[in-house]
């Protein structure tokens, strides 16, 4: 499949791929999924940042965004992603970024960043991509002079759910498989089932809607069950928050009031870079 690349509505980009010609510093974001490879560059390498160009590569064809999507952008200033692929990606995603003279960091999960406390028995255990979008829901929340327990979910090809306190602790969270995973578990274990095309229905009367409405309802009933543990803990309603590239397939079956916010992991990632990079060289 090709490279999508998107810029964003206004901009027009016109930039040279000299390191020392280039008219500004930007900033690359990536997040490095365990299906897609998704980028977005922005001016800044701050929250409020313009984004300039976005946009997404399936693993398995990163080594064209030398020669395709990311060809003809300006050298950035700095690179800070989040990877839950292996080592064997993140080697192919590095020599894709080669092509510019530009440093880039990994983000692993520590004890306390971005405003939240990591409750992990093992802070550096938790999968870097739901830290960052915790730090991006919080972060975002505090934008509004606002402090209440949180619900993030991301919908992607595993499914996670997680808890923050008010005081922006992280207490825990759920993971369970996707759509996708689910079905496919189902099709190899169970004699005559396959992936289906259903429809979700409130009382399913054929085995594709059957296993339609089983895998949405698992993962609404588990984010359900989040929202409840934490408004019991913290004696008040949670803001709920969901991302992730399947979360609009949830939207209509949620019980809980949220908010899908799908840069929530960019939003994250810029955040970091904040403070990471104080004393970048960007207007």
């Amino acid at each position: 499949m090709a490279s999508v690349a998107t810029p964003a509505a206004g901009v027009a980009l016109a930039f040279p791929g000299n390191k020392a010609d280039r008219p500004f510093m930007c900033f690359l974001a990536l997040d490095v999924g365990n299906t897609r490879l998704k980028w977005a560059l922005y001016d800044k390498a701050r929250p409020g940042a313009r984004l300039l160009q976005q946009g997404a590569e399936f693993l398995e064809n990163i080594e064209t965004l030398g020669e395709g999507a990311w060809r003809g952008l300006p050298v950035p200033e700095h690179i800070l992603g989040c990877i839950v692929a292996g080592d064997a990606i993140k080697r192919r995603v590095h020599e894709q970024i080669e092509l510019w003279d530009a440093p880039i960091q990994w983000v692993v999960p520590s004890p306390t960043e971005g405003g939240l406390v990591n409750g992990y028995d093992h802070p550096t255990r938790l999968g870097s991509d739901r830290w960052v979008a915790m730090i991006g829901a919080w972060q975002r929340q505090l934008a509004r002079s606002e402090r209440q327990p949180m619900v993030v979910v991301m919908v992607g090809t595993a499914v996670t759910v997680e808890a923050i306190d008010d005081r922006g602790v992280f207490l825990g969270g759920l993971i369970l498989p996707g759509h996708g995973i689910m079905l496919r578990a189902l099709e190899s274990g169970t004699a005559g089932l396959h992936v289906p095309t259903g429809e979700v229905k409130p009382f399913p009367t054929n085995t594709s809607d059957a296993l339609t409405s089983g895998g949405t309802f698992a993962i609404a009933g588990a984010v359900e069950r989040m929202v409840q543990h934490l408004r019991a803990r913290c004696d008040s309603e949670p803001v709920c928050v969901m991302t992730g590239g399947a979360g609009w397939k949830m939207a209509p079956f949620m019980s809980s009031r949220f908010e899908l916010i799908d840069s929530l992991i960019f939003d994250g990632l810029l955040a970091l870079a904040a403070s990471r990079y104080p004393a970048a060289r960007f207007p």
